[in-house]
């Protein structure tokens, strides 16, 4: 930049404020991120484990 370069400081913050949002965002995706394919066998094991427990619930009135 040259001495009698004007910049606009608020276009500069926000700038730089978007930059650091989108790292944040960045980093939050790549840590809680999950493709479909790894929702979908998540929610197929959850059915199978509640499939299961309920096999061997014990019907009647004292459980104990």
């Amino acid at each position: 930049m040259v001495m009698g370069d004007v910049i606009n400081l608020n276009k500069r913050r926000k700038r730089a404020e978007r930059e650091r949002a989108a790292a944040v965002a960045d980093a939050n995706r790549a840590r809680f991120g999950l493709t479909k394919a790894e929702r979908d066998l998540s929610k197929q094991r959850k059915a199978r484990e509640l499939s299961l427990l309920d096999q061997h619930r014990i019907d009647g009135e004292d459980a104990s």
